[in-house]
């Protein structure tokens, strides 16, 4: 079957999209398996309106309502291939393959999790990456923060907003002169002796036997693309300070004609409201595409 849109990610991003295109009665495929990024994570916050609610309980209800409009059509299914090109797009899916003559990705982010014991189980419930997503829920108690490179520095810095820190080195950073005045005048603890384990909550075990208990554990991880289509299709990427994402223009258009990308595929920092708003914006300007051209957005 061929449909005007292909969107493939069913999350927050894709789901913007798809609302916008599905108003304006363009036939909409969305391809998604179920893996969103924040699917550890009890509660959402600092998205307006919905703050503090279940982000599974977020994406349910939206896929409830764009599922109502009749031009829309969801495909639990795996995309494995993309290729043609405006007006002419063939997606390769687990049992078949369909046509669109726009595709979507909204396929999100990996987290590179550091190799401490203890902390990927704890990933999303007590440890976590953003601090205006989780750290007004920690009541200003004790905070940890495990390095994992330069950019652990900034969070070190940033966290005093939100209780006291504790900064583990974790032999993945040397602090400068510089920066030892920076995370003093902070009032953060610089702890160099290497993590053993996580336990607990969040009770961090350093080698040497001595632990300590935290209301909750932040850490910088490291974000590559969920899903690889982007670079088959050859879509420019960018080096951000976390890693490679896709490129995109004002109107969220990769460089590959007919191929758009939203949501934290494509910026190289996001959350839950930015996603819905590049997926808003990403939408229109499908649309657009559609009525005036593949470059008349």
């Amino acid at each position: 079957m061929t449909f005007d849109v292909a969107i493939v990610g069913g999350s927050f991003a894709g789901l913007s999209a798809a609302l916008q295109l599905a108003r304006a009665r363009r036939r909409v495929a969305i391809f998604d398996t179920g893996v969103r990024r924040n699917r550890f994570a009890a509660s959402a916050h600092g998205f307006f309106a919905q703050d503090g609610r279940a982000p599974g309980a977020i994406v349910a209800e939206a896929r409830a309502q764009v599922g109502a409009y009749a031009t829309v059509r969801w495909f639990e299914s795996h995309v494995s291939s993309i290729t043609g090109g405006p007006e002419a797009f063939a997606l390769q899916v687990d049992g078949g393959a369909h046509e669109a003559r726009r595709v979507v990705l909204a396929t999100g982010v990996a987290d590179g999790l550091p190799s401490v014991p203890g902390l990927e189980e704890r990933w999303g419930r007590s440890v976590f990456h953003c601090p205006y997503c989780h750290g007004y829920e920690l009541a200003l108690g004790r905070i940890g923060v495990i390095a994992t490179g330069p950019n652990s520095l900034h969070q070190a810095l940033l966290l005093p907003e939100w209780g006291s820190v504790t900064f583990f080195l974790n032999g993945a950073l040397v602090p400068s002169d510089e920066d030892a005045r920076a995370l003093a005048a902070r009032g953060v603890v610089v702890e160099p002796t290497p993590i053993a384990r996580i336990a607990e909550r969040a009770r961090v075990l350093l080698v040497d036997g001595r632990n300590e208990d935290f209301a909750g554990l932040f850490t910088a991880t490291r974000t590559e693309p969920a899903s690889e289509l982007a670079a088959q299709l050859g879509c420019v990427h960018e080096q951000g300070p976390l890693g490679a994402f896709v490129k995109t223009g004002p109107m969220k258009e990769t460089s590959v004609p007919g191929v758009f990308a939203c949501g934290d595929l494509a910026r190289a920092a996001g959350n839950v409201a930015l996603a819905v708003g590049d997926g808003a914006l990403a939408g229109a300007a499908v649309h657009r595409s559609l009525v005036f051209g593949s470059q008349g957005y």
